[in-house]
């Protein structure tokens, strides 16, 4: 594939500002020179890293590669902007429903997404043939810390101190596909994240690195919320994290199972189901714009 200069169309789109490259390669000839790129497991975290970059790039969270799937109606297959592989994004996956609706991929309105943790199932809103918000069902949350992982004894890390950046968080452990840590501060608009968010995230507890979420209570049913994102740095919003953080309030009595999560981006409805135990995601999602981008293929 060397010497060739390859034109790639894509779309910037955004969960509550959680934004990402999407490349639509269902849509592509499957022996295209577009299509084979789009798959190439070296080629993709060069591109991840260069078109995230938000001086030198187009800028973003990430890419989202959207793919057929023999399993779901799609797979969505995320990569963070320091090119390492994401398993599960939930403002991505309502971008991925808007995408393949409006685009003419799909006419259905509950649809599946294959993921690296598994497929989801989405609902979505439609008003004058757009999508407007879009609930998913987000799975089951994981509270083993062997299962998230997180190198702390017992069957759940639930306000477990931690000492760091010289003050002790108290941290509590949940999987939603990706590792978080959740702590509670009553302080959250003024916290340096660029500061300790990397040393949270490379912590020795955490051998995947971790998403870090710093939540201050506003009352039983609302909670304000930042995230550093492991790969990526502090973000506008983080759907996985909202759901964590929504299931860490309700598990140390701080809020009800149903909270509307307030982000740096905007708001997202997290509900955990008492009789299910799944977690459920309602939020919107957005165009920002189409284009193309250069890649010299090496």
């Amino acid at each position: 594939m060397s010497g060739k200069t390859l034109t790639l169309s894509f779309s910037k789109m955004n969960g509550i500002g959680n934004d990402y490259i999407y490349f639509d390669t269902v849509s592509l000839d499957p022996d295209s020179l577009s299509a084979r790129l789009l798959k190439d497991p070296v080629a993709i975290p060069k591109l991840a890293v260069r078109l995230s970059d938000r001086h030198k790039g187009i800028g973003s969270d990430g890419l989202v590669f959207i793919r057929p799937s023999e399993q779901a109606d799609f797979t969505m297959d995320m990569y963070n902007a320091d090119g390492s592989q994401g398993k599960m994004c939930g403002n991505a996956i309502r971008c991925v429903a808007k995408y393949v609706y409006e685009r003419g991929l799909t006419a259905k309105t509950v649809l599946t997404v294959e993921t690296l943790s598994g497929i989801k199932t989405l609902h979505l809103t439609i008003d004058q043939g757009q999508v407007g918000q879009v609930r998913v069902n987000m799975g089951r949350p994981e509270l083993d810390p062997a299962k998230i992982p997180v190198l702390r004894p017992g069957p759940q890390v639930i306000q477990e101190p931690l000492t760091l950046a010289g003050r002790v968080w108290p941290i509590t452990c949940v999987s939603m596909g990706n590792p978080h840590a959740v702590t509670f501060t009553d302080q959250v608009e003024s916290l340096d994240l660029a500061a300790i968010g990397p040393s949270f995230e490379q912590h020795a507890w955490f051998p995947d690195r971790i998403n870090t979420e710093f939540v201050q209570i506003l009352d039983r049913q609302n909670v304000r919320m930042r995230v550093w994102e492991r790969g990526s740095g502090e973000t506008m919003a983080c759907g996985t994290g909202a759901c964590a953080c929504a299931v860490a309030s309700a598990l140390v009595g701080y809020t009800d199972r149903r909270v509307m999560v307030h982000l740096n981006g905007g708001d997202l409805l997290i509900e955990w189901l008492e009789d299910t135990g799944e977690v459920f995601m309602t939020g919107p999602a957005a165009f920002s714009f189409d284009g193309t981008v250069l890649w010299e293929v090496e």
